[in-house]
């Protein structure tokens, strides 16, 4: 197999998650997506929701994400933010995992975790809005006078969160070696797609 790590960047309501799911299934590999932030949960004794409050808060500064990382460096954390801490944690958890071998990551700008590696697979998942629209009311139970906010909401918060600790646009497709449209492939035909890309 070429690739032995995929990392899935996904617009809110595209199946991204849905497909990293799939794509477990087919291939075997540990999908992470959640459980990354159930072990930052852990390791820093913060909740769940916390975590999420902090990265909508992620300072959209790539010096600031340049400045985390040489304190990670150094091993000298307790003069950054709380949220510069957790993310920080985040990539340790990621390495951590892909430590153990093959691993499919879904958001957590993995692809940046793993940059010293050479078999990494970055996919970006999109969709039309009005199905994002669609999937959220129906299997996100979202309230459909509030859907598009809500894509809104999250499409910017994962937007900034990639930017301040990567220095690149989220939808910049360059940053991308497959970008996949899942409304007109469908989850399992992405899923299929991507694990024949691993093997090329």
């Amino acid at each position: 197999m070429k690739y032995h790590y995929v990392t899935i960047e996904r617009e809110y309501g595209s199946a991204g998650t849905e497909i990293g799911k799939k794509l477990h299934t087919l291939s075997q590999i540990p999908c992470y997506g959640f459980e990354i932030l159930e072990q930052v949960s852990v390791n820093l004794h913060i909740e769940i929701d916390q975590i999420e409050q902090y990265e909508e808060k992620a300072t959209n500064s790539f010096l600031y994400s340049l400045y985390l990382m040489s304190k990670m460096n150094e091993n000298s954390e307790g003069q950054i933010s709380r949220e510069g801490q957790i993310y920080l944690e985040e990539q340790r958890v990621i390495q951590e995992f892909a430590s153990q071998g093959p691993a499919i990551f879904i958001g957590r700008c993995a692809a940046n975790a793993l940059a010293d590696k050479n078999d990494v697979l970055r996919v970006f998942i999109r969709a039309d809005k009005e199905l994002r629209k669609k999937r959220a009311i129906e299997s996100y139970r979202i309230h459909p006078n509030d859907a598009e906010a809500v894509i809104r909401r999250f499409d910017r918060k994962r937007s900034n969160f990639y930017a301040t600790n990567t220095g690149n646009n989220w939808n910049d497709i360059s940053n991308y070696h497959l970008v996949l449209d899942s409304g007109k492939l469908g989850i399992d035909r992405c899923a299929r797609i991507i694990l024949e890309a691993m093997k090329e």
